[in-house]
């Protein structure tokens, strides 16, 4: 038996006198609300009403238990309040640092369609990591490599102020000749992009090209770098639709194929489900193309 909807029945009958006005404040028909109250009767194993009167009139055993009813009722209404406000609560959610504030926006409306608040905690990867490991944020996106647990893959390429002529980039062409002079051109890395398995392999590609050290740079900030390229020549390492967002000409890389990599790590498995609807949102956020999700 419902032992709550029963007792959200007798009250609502009790305090308004009559079988119909009560199912009408208890929200359901009269015959259910004279059903419910049937069956509370013989779960208790006496009558709450009188029934030889055209009024719902209470038995003194109805009066009597009444007040527990009420009192039942009531902390019900209170858990199912309680219970909505922390659904309510807002879920921390560590993201990249570079995500833009129009990008999150749309993120956190639609997650309120799922009924979800989010609460942003912009972050560089390694911090992003040791944020859902001390249980400060609920979710992180975290950076993975591409091949193994990635739940969403953004292509980099290289971006630079002025288009470049050749429709794909090879490094091997920024290579310094014996007497040439004026400053060589870099490759900048952003900090989102300063994990092993995108670094080490530039770096182990700009060893094999034969190019100078200081030529794979890892900039302070996403800003310093794009104003190193925007007054140089230099090349920034970034997906196609950043480098849009930044009014950048952006190429992929001939050599070698790098990809950011994303998934989802959460201090508790449903937090991570309840953000599965918001995949197609979280991938334009992180500029994963259309079906890299």
């Amino acid at each position: 038996m419902d032992l709550v909807g029963a007792c959200r029945a007798f009250v609502s009958v009790s305090e308004r006198g009559s079988f119909t006005l009560g199912a009408a404040a208890a929200g359901i028909p009269q015959p259910v609300a004279s059903r419910r109250i049937a069956a509370l009767e013989q779960h208790l194993g006496d009558r709450l009403f009188d029934r030889s009167t055209r009024r719902a009139v209470l038995t003194p055993f109805g009066r009597d238990v009444l007040p527990a009813a009420q009192r039942l009722v009531g902390l019900a209404d209170a858990f199912e309040h309680d219970a909505r406000r922390a659904r309510r609560r807002p879920l921390r959610l560590a993201v990249p640092d570079w995500c833009g504030a129009r990008d999150l926006a749309h993120l956190d409306a639609e997650a309120r369609d799922h009924d979800l608040v989010l609460d942003f905690r912009p972050a560089r990867p390694a911090r992003r990591a040791d944020l859902v490991r001390t249980q400060e944020v609920r979710v992180a996106l975290t950076a993975v490599p591409a091949d193994e647990e990635a739940r969403w893959r953004v292509p980099l390429g290289v971006a630079a102020a002025v288009p470049p002529s050749a429709h794909t980039v090879y490094l091997e062409t920024l290579r310094v000749s014996r007497g040439a002079d004026g400053p060589a051109r870099r490759v900048l890395l952003q900090p989102e992009d300063d994990v092993p398995h995108i670094r080490d392999r530039l770096v182990h590609l700009r060893d094999s090209l034969g190019l100078r050290p200081s030529q794979v740079v890892i900039a302070e900030s996403l800003v310093t770098a794009v104003a190193d390229v925007l007054g140089s020549a230099d090349l920034l390492v970034c997906s196609a639709a950043q480098a849009a967002e930044l009014e950048l000409h952006w190429r992929p890389l001939g050599e070698i194929g790098l990809v950011r990599g994303y998934a989802l790590a959460a201090t508790y498995s449903d937090d991570g489900e309840r953000l599965g609807p918001l995949s197609r949102a979280i991938a334009h956020c992180l500029g994963a193309r259309e079906g890299d999700e």
